[in-house]
């Protein structure tokens, strides 16, 4: 019997060896559904933790914790976290019960939205006196020499403010030299109806020049306003903002794009603009509405390629649209492509790291601030991705103003790979001319902290973080850093 149970056992391991050799899928057995299943719980344990390890942890206190992956020693000071004590807030205005119970409930404006006030506390401190002005003209001890200061009036080398809002930086190679286009906002602000948007004048496009992005020598008006002409496109009272300019080397001319509107912003296209020299004077070509959208807030691009793209905001700002120009940049294609679609996103400022796109929007608030949004893609024409707050310290409440301003347009530095300077506009509307500009390091690297549209949730991008900092330089030999 004892034998006869022997032969029964082996019988049965051999039966159970040949099933296991002869089956295809060696993962269909309890066994290979374990080791499979434990090394994907591996794999997914090892990316939480890279994830982890390489956030930002907003602690309860509003402090914040950054571990730096290893970049190159000269920008580390650029990505110090530097922390601000919490704003004093005033309490939001209480509106009479008996008005609410009469007329309903209305939605509480933000506090931060105070700022806006000139009599305001916080006012002062967002826009610090003329007598704190920085340039090179302005008067202070040599230690603030090349400095940035947020927020501070910035003058040129002949001690005038910089008049260069909604712009954007062009870098001509030929010349060396760096020149930066924007708004000229040196006028009367008004507003056309009791409630609506502060206004100024239509003056022009200014320019201003530098070779080390502190030191700026003003151009002139590259671009004038019409003061006759009441059908011109350009006339005074109608509007011209986000000026961006772009060389076009097979025409070799300088090709500008800007937001054009009526007073009561139902134009909503774009103009363009060409010159020979980055200096202008620019000749204003004609306007409209691309891809037979309303564009208000736009940007342009130029890949390496030298194929070069317009995004704009449409659908009253619901949608944004892209698409590439004509090879003489002087028009649009037929391609066009939705992206960020029902998002309500505005103030795009698009740059490109390791083959990725990056663009930095704000959203729709008026002169108010509020919070940034980064986005990521693996082509301009998307998808696009979003990818969480870019605005690192400070606290919380600019952590979610984008530092009290608006996002306009994002510089790469040479020699630094993965390092940016990020333009902003802080604006003043109850006196547009005293806007000021609030430029910070960005840096690209480490793992997106939020959840992305369509990776299920696992970070496919780099994060992009732009550090808060009330004074900072850019690093010795910036342009020859390898």
């Amino acid at each position: 019997m004892a034998r006869l149970f022997s032969e029964v056992n082996k019988g049965r391991v051999r039966m159970r060896h040949k099933r296991r050799k002869s089956s295809p899928f060696p993962f269909n057995n309890a066994g290979g559904r374990f080791s499979v299943s434990f090394a994907v719980w591996i794999s997914v344990f090892l990316v939480l933790f890279i994830y982890f390890i390489s956030q930002i942890t907003e602690k309860t206190d509003g402090k914040l914790i950054r571990v730096h992956p290893n970049h190159l020693s000269v920008t580390y000071e650029l990505e110090d976290i530097e922390e601000e004590p919490n704003f004093r807030l005033p309490p939001p205005h209480k509106r009479n019960p008996r008005a609410v119970k009469r007329r309903g409930s209305k939605k509480k404006p933000p506090a931060y939205s105070e700022f806006l006030d000139e009599s305001s506390e916080l006012h002062s401190v967002l826009f610090p006196d003329r007598r704190l002005a920085v340039g090179p003209n302005a008067g202070n001890d040599s230690s603030s020499t090349g400095y940035f200061y947020p927020g501070h009036v910035w003058l040129d080398t002949d001690g005038n403010p910089i008049q260069a809002h909604g712009g954007g930086i062009l870098f001509d190679d030929r010349r060396k030299t760096y020149y930066w286009y924007g708004e000229n906002k040196d006028g009367t602000t008004y507003h056309t109806q009791p409630k609506g948007t502060a206004r100024v004048d239509i003056i022009g496009v200014s320019c201003y020049s530098s070779k080390n992005l502190w030191s700026w020598k003003y151009e002139g008006i590259v671009l004038r306003g019409e003061q006759q002409n009441v059908t011109h496109d350009l006339y005074k009272t109608n509007v011209l903002e986000r000026p961006k300019v772009i060389y076009n080397s097979k025409t070799n001319q300088y090709v500008m794009w800007m937001h054009i509107d009526d007073g009561n912003y139902t134009k909503a296209s774009v103009g363009v603009a060409v010159s020979k020299s980055p200096t202008g004077p620019f000749t204003y070509l004609y306007s409209m509405r691309p891809h037979g959208s309303d564009s208000r807030d736009m940007t342009l691009f130029e890949d390496d390629d030298g194929r070069a793209y317009l995004m704009y905001s449409a659908r009253d700002n619901v949608d944004f649209h892209i698409g590439p120009l004509t090879e003489d940049y002087l028009g649009l294609t037929g391609v066009m492509k939705k992206i960020l679609v029902r998002q309500h996103r505005e103030a795009p400022a698009v740059f490109k790291h390791g083959g990725t796109y990056y663009m930095i929007t704000s959203g729709c608030s008026g002169w108010a601030p509020n919070r940034a949004m980064a986005h990521a893609a693996p082509s301009i024409m998307g998808p696009w991705e979003n990818v969480g707050n870019p605005c690192v310290g400070g606290n919380r409440v600019l952590r979610l103003t984008t530092f009290f301003s608006q996002s306009t347009f994002v510089l790469p530095l040479p020699g630094l790979p993965g390092s940016f300077i990020f333009m902003a506009d802080r604006w003043n509307p109850s006196n547009l001319r005293d806007s000021r500009y609030v430029w910070l390091p960005l840096k690209v690297g480490s793992l997106a902290d939020e959840p992305m549209d369509y990776s299920f949730g696992f970070p496919l991008w780099s994060r992009v973080s732009i550090f808060w900092h009330k004074r900072w330089r850019l690093p010795e030999g910036w342009k020859n850093v390898n």
